[in-house]
């Protein structure tokens, strides 16, 4: 599946154009990881628009209105592996999310095999990949 990232670097947010929400727009997660957000290679970087297609024409590194520095692509920026920095961290916090879904959809009375035989098994992992 070729996925369509934004990254919003104020908001230290990760959507997920490919995967839609209930009201149709790309699944986003703040990642809560200051170390990652701090660092200094994104002080300029205003947002990242990316589609993992093996192709870097539709990529976009955004940078800051005033800072030095135009736009990107992906590779001229130079910044390394786009699914290690960001999409390892979507679906950590997707699967966090699908986990507290499965844990909270409960029916009175149901057993724990019912609710397998009804949900599926409780999710243990997630590639969007």
């Amino acid at each position: 599946m070729q996925g369509k990232w934004t990254i919003v670097f104020d908001d230290k947010t990760i959507i997920n154009q490919s995967v839609l929400n209930d009201l149709g727009f790309g699944t986003p997660y703040k990642i809560d990881d200051d170390a990652f957000w701090s660092d200094s290679k994104w002080d300029n970087v205003h947002a990242i628009q990316y589609v993992d297609d093996q192709n870097d024409h539709a990529d976009c590194v955004e940078m800051k209105p005033g800072t030095f520095g135009r736009n990107k692509t992906w590779a001229e920026a130079g910044f390394g592996n786009f699914t290690d920095l960001f999409i390892v961290k979507w679906d950590a916090a997707h699967l966090a999310q699908l986990q507290e879904t499965w844990d909270n959809d409960n029916n009175d009375g149901e057993t724990a095999e019912q609710k397998i035989n009804r949900l599926g098994a409780r999710p243990t992992s997630y590639t969007s990949s």
